[in-house]
């Protein structure tokens, strides 16, 4: 009679055994007194439910009528939840680790800007040859190799001409640049103030006793997607009005200003 009952109780665990989780997560098997058991998984058969206790790694049974099986349920269906979007975000991060390794094969290996002109074209800006002019108009003029030797008071950091020569176009204005440092520096987009013969990138103020350095320019919101350690894709967070741009690379408080300038036309 023993035997039998067993025999009907293993047929009944085969047929009626519901998986509640299996595998490496693991969940709590609520109970009604408001108790819960850490378990790796849970079968329910009949009018009992048999787990794999994580706290003493064995299989135990407690009568169904103990569990509270719909909260366990919500525990479950939680968890299978989370680990979905687990996996739907390891799917796109890989996806977009792939794009941008494939991405990053595009940009020359030669330090500076250049333009996303189609998928087809990448056309390199040229840098441009930034000059220092005092208040007097008489200080002078420097290329940016190094720290410049400015003046206490007001400068401003110049490109001649009232136009690039290099233009972009976009017709959503939001033109699209790789940018490849030469040096871990900050660096950003910038719109050039108009002058009678020139272009105002940047105003520098020096405080006359710390000779503290302060630099101002208009800048530009960007979005930026870092391809490599030095290798960045930028594009303008809004569109831009036609005008004088230039992605400007600096030390803040340095005045070793680097620019690559450009029109933007519609």
């Amino acid at each position: 009679m023993i035997g039998a009952m067993r025999y009907g109780r293993a047929v009944g665990l085969m047929l009626a055994c519901v998986l509640a989780l299996a595998g490496a997560e693991n969940l709590k098997l609520y109970l009604k007194d408001g108790s819960d058991h850490m378990v790796r998984e849970y079968q329910v058969a009949g009018d009992r439910v048999r787990f794999y206790s994580l706290e003493r790694s064995a299989w135990e049974e407690i009568p169904l009528e103990f569990v509270d099986l719909e909260k366990t349920k919500l525990e479950q269906n939680r968890l299978a939840e989370e680990n979905r979007a687990r996996a739907e975000e390891d799917r796109v991060e890989r996806q977009a680790e792939r794009e941008g390794r494939t991405e990053l094969q595009r940009v020359p290996l030669d330090d500076g800007l250049y333009w996303v002109n189609g998928e087809q074209q990448i056309l390199p800006a040229a840098q441009g040859d930034p000059k220092v002019i005092g208040q007097s108009k008489r200080r002078a003029v420097l290329k940016v190799i190094s720290p410049l030797p400015i003046v206490s008071g007001k400068q401003t950091v110049e490109l001649a001409g009232t136009q690039s020569k290099f233009v972009v176009r976009a017709g959503d204005g939001k033109p699209q640049f790789y940018f490849r440092l030469s040096t871990p520096e900050r660096f950003g987009l910038v719109r050039m103030k108009p002058k009678k013969d020139s272009r105002i990138v940047q105003e520098i103020t020096v405080v006359p006793v710390s000779k503290e350095i302060i630099e101002e320019q208009q800048d530009i919101e960007v979005f930026r997607q870092q391809l490599a350690p030095a290798v960045f894709k930028i594009w303008p967070v809004e569109p831009l009005e036609p005008g004088e741009y230039g992605i400007i690379q600096f030390t803040p408080g340095k005045a070793n200003l680097r620019v690559w300038d450009f029109a933007y036309r519609k």
